[in-house]
């Protein structure tokens, strides 16, 4: 086994319907341009109330990638 580098970028997601699809929304839009994505860590979930209810929900997260090994 190789040894490897990584980085982390920083990505803020949104959804109207969950935590869950803001993470996953990040995550899809970030593979589409990022190759080697690994993993990812919540740093901050917050929201927006209206009317007393939840109208949307945002995720602070960082993703981790393999740095690729050619030059």
């Amino acid at each position: 086994m190789s040894d490897h580098v990584y980085k982390k970028v920083e990505l803020i997601g949104s959804s109207k319907v969950s935590v869950t699809e803001a993470i996953e929304t990040a995550v899809a839009r970030a593979s589409k341009t990022m190759r080697n994505l690994e993993w990812f860590e919540v740093d901050q979930i917050r929201g927006h109330i209206k009317d007393g209810a939840v109208a949307h929900y945002q995720v602070v997260m960082k993703v981790g990638f393999r740095i690729d090994d050619t030059p």
